[in-house]
Parts: structure tokens; C-alpha cells; sequence
């Protein structure tokens, strides 16, 4: 049978211990091994007490039987200059819990975090200017990249908290940086809770029941959002005209929600803003986001990642075709692929010698049998090729242009059933892979 195991971020604090020594009090109940996880971010002189104080107090509750074992991760990057130190720390916090709990075999991380918690949150989200899902706060349980985060102490006031940690005399650490007015929350700890708590002494309940009403409100938008997308986002693209017709109110929540999804977190409210008043009228167009850009062309608004920067190389200038197959063209940045084809497609003869040229103006192509040849920007124009789409070499055979990236094979050269026909495709390096 395989052993249970259940992690508790712990950075040492009083919240943290109380709920590690909770846990680990319950696992032997429950026959859980408990891992303790702790994060060393190096932004204090006394980090490595912290680590240190942790590890030690594990080693005292196992030597007593307890089921309890420890791992640390150290952090050695350092937030870049204009970075918040608060959320540089707390993300590069979570991916080293990840990490550990991975490697511990633990599935679910516990994190200590209580209803003042949750009321400061809700505050600070609303001088913010936070919407519906910034006033939503912490929520209670969440799986998030492989690992279920939970908060059992959510709904719990921090005074049963204080409570429990005195009544097991339970050894804790104090962070300096907890009364460092810098930081937005311990401005808000400091000189605005007390007072509110003093006007409004249910302050703390009233706060983290609104954060509940607001998880209630963002469950439903989401609900909302996902049953207008499956009609104006069926597959990954966002069809304009569908978006469009939407009231503006659900307008904007779709596509917030469509952003989320692309990007894999919360879009900035100044791109959700500037798409609202730009995109019902603006194409071609494209706004950058991160890891990529948006690209709206016809009626199609789509996500386009970030080109890795190409190493220099000399295009090719020709390519010999005698066999069907896959032909890298890194100097190109992309695949022929040529396939056996019955019909439409184009003699292997002629794919003998082959020059590759750029595309320069004035190249004519012919769409098909009967229809004239005209410029490649009018046919692109009509067959709706996006402009990045565009890329590739041209093929010739001697004087005539025998395939187009985006458009396929001249109908001038493409041959009769019975002969050995090949289709041509171009696949730029994304596509190829």
C-alpha cells in the first residue's frame, strides 16, 4: 500500500506552526506521513534561523514518533529591479512548494492562512481596484499546476489561532519584515485594522463573508463566460462577429475569461479596456501580451506565441525533389512536406530541380484551372492568409512558379490522373514540430 503523505508550508511564523503541529498531530491518527515545507528566499539576515528553527523543532516532534519529515527549498534569484518584492517573493514562494511537494509525493499542500487573512485580502484587493475576482480573495481549495493547495483554517478567526499555539506553547518566529511599512499589508495591519476593528468590531467576519459572496459571483460569471464561449469561441479563436453581438456587460466577461485561458493567468484591465473599444472595429490588427501577441484578422481574434529568436543562417537556394518525404529548409525557418497524391497535384518531374526565391512583387499565381493568374497579394487577399502566414520560400521550376506557402501549387503545372503527382505544403518550424 502506498503511504499517505500530506505536505504544510511552514515558514516558521505562528500561523504556520500552529497548523504544521495540528496536522502532524492528526497524521498519527490518520496514519499520514506529514512534510514539513519550508522556503528560504535569502531577502532577510535571518532567513537561515528561520530555516533552522523549523528543521529543528521537525526533529524534536519525530524523535518523539511523531510522522513528520522536512525539506527546504533555497531561492537564489533576486527580484529584478521595479518589481514588487511582495509578489516576486510569493510566486517564486509557490513554485518552490510545488516543487518540493513533487518531489516529496505529496499531492496537496496545506497553507495556513486565516479570515483576518482573508479580510485583509479583500481590503487591500479593493483599494486596489480590484473587480469581482480580486474581492473573491484566497480561495479554500484549489488545484493548480498538479498540486491541490487548501486553507483548512480559512474560516477560522485568527484570535482561535493565537489561541491554539499558546495553549501548546509552541515556539514560533516573528519576521522583521512584518512591521516594514513598505509593504502594502503591513501598512494595512498597522494603522488601518486596528481603527477598523475598533469602529466595526465584526470587521473581520463581515470582510471574509463578502470574499465568499464575491467566490460565489466569479463561479457564476465563469458559468456565464463558458456558456457564451462555446457559442463565439467553439475552438481556440474568438469569432468577432459572435463576440460582438453579446450585451457589453457579458462582452467583457467573456473575454476575460477567454485571456485566462489563453494566457494562463488574469489579463491586465488595460488590455481587457483597450480590446473592448478596439477590437469590434479594428482589423487587421494585433496587441502584444505576454509570451506572445493577439492577432484579430477577418473575423477571428487569436492568440500568436513569441517566435524564438532564429539563429542567422543562409537561406537555400535550391532543393532537388525525387522522392516524397520532409525537407528541412532551416535557412527558411520551416518543412516542405510532399505527399503521393492521386489527383491535384503536381508531376515529381518537375520537382527535379528546384530554385527557392523570396518573394519579391509582381509574381503572379493561378488559383485554379480557368481562373487568370493574378498578383500573389490579391490571391492571398481573397484565400484570407494572415500576413505571418505569408512566410516561405517560392518554389520555380526554371521561369515557373510551382508552389506558394499559404497557397499550394500552380494550377498551371499541376498534372493529369495517372501520373506520379505529389501535394506540396509548407510547415514553418512551429508547425513542423
Amino acid at each position: 500500500m502506498t503511504e499517505r503523505r500530506i505536505a504544510v508550508a511552514c515558514s516558521g511564523g505562528r500561523d504556520s506552526m500552529a497548523l504544521l503541529h495540528a496536522t502532524v498531530r492528526q497524521a498519527a491518527i490518520d496514519d499520514v506521513q506529514v512534510i514539513a515545507l519550508h522556503v528560504h528566499h535569502g531577502l532577510s539576515p535571518h532567513a537561515d534561523v528561520w530555516l533552522e528553527h523549523v528543521e529543528a523543532q521537525c526533529a524534536r516532534w519525530a524523535r518523539r514518533g511523531l510522522p513528520i519529515a522536512f525539506a527546504a527549498a533555497r531561492i537564489v534569484e533576486r527580484p529584478a529591479r521595479g518589481d514588487s518584492v511582495e509578489a516576486w517573493a510569493r510566486q517564486a514562494r509557490y513554485r518552490a512548494l510545488r516543487e518540493l511537494a513533487i518531489a516529496h509525493g505529496a499531492e496537496i499542500v496545506l497553507l495556513a492562512h486565516h479570515r483576518r487573512d482573508q479580510a485583509e485580502t479583500f481590503l487591500l484587493q479593493a483599494l486596489r481596484g480590484a473587480g469581482v475576482t480580486g474581492l473573491a480573495g484566497m480561495p479554500g481549495r484549489i488545484m493548480r499546476d498538479g498540486i491541490i493547495w487548501q486553507r483548512p483554517w480559512l474560516e477560522r478567526p485568527r484570535a482561535d489561532i493565537e489561541a491554539y499555539a499558546r495553549r501548546h506553547r509552541l515556539k514560533y518566529i516573528d519576521d522583521d519584515s512584518n512591521t516594514d511599512p513598505r509593504f502594502a499589508r503591513n501598512r494595512l495591519r498597522q494603522t488601518v485594522w486596528p481603527a477598523l476593528a475598533g469602529a466595526f468590531e465584526q470587521a473581520e467576519a463581515t470582510l471574509a463573508d463578502s470574499a465568499a459572496w464575491a467566490q460565489q459571483a466569479c463561479a457564476v460569471l465563469d458559468e456565464v463566460a463558458a456558456h457564451d464561449l462555446a457559442q463565439a469561441a467553439p475552438e481556440r479563436e474568438l469569432i468577432i462577429s459572435r463576440w460582438v453581438a453579446l450585451s457589453p456587460a457579458r462582452r467583457g466577461n467573456a473575454l476575460r475569461v477567454w485571456l485566462r485561458r489563453g494566457l494562463s493567468t488574469a489579463a491586465p484591465a488595460s488590455l481587457i479596456e483597450r480590446l473592448l473599444a478596439e477590437l469590434p472595429k479594428a482589423r487587421p490588427a494585433r496587441w502584444p501580451v505576454p509570451g506572445g501577441a493577439l492577432r484579430a484578422y477577418r473575423d477571428r481574434l487569436s492568440f500568436l506565441p513569441a517566435a524564438a529568436s532564429p539563429i542567422a543562417r543562409p537561406r537555400e537556394t535550391s532543393l532537388s525533389v525525387q522522392r516524397v518525404g520532409r525537407f528541412s529548409l532551416p535557412g527558411w525557418g520551416g518543412t516542405l512536406a510532399v505527399a503521393r497524391v492521386k489527383e491535384g497535384g503536381v508531376p515529381l518531374a518537375w520537382l527535379g530541380r528546384l530554385e527557392l526565391q523570396p518573394r519579391v512583387g509582381g509574381e503572379t499565381f493561378q488559383a485554379g484551372a480557368g481562373r487568370p493568374p493574378r498578383s500573389l497579394k490579391k490571391q492571398y487577399q481573397a484565400a484570407a492568409i494572415p500576413d505571418d502566414e505569408r512566410a516561405g520560400p517560392l518554389l520555380y521550376s526554371g521561369t515557373q512558379l510551382v508552389f506558394v506557402p499559404g497557397l499550394g501549387i500552380d494550377a498551371r503545372v499541376v498534372g493529369f490522373p495517372g501520373q506520379s503527382l505529389v501535394s506540396l505544403a509548407w510547415l514553418p518550424d512551429s508547425s513542423a514540430r
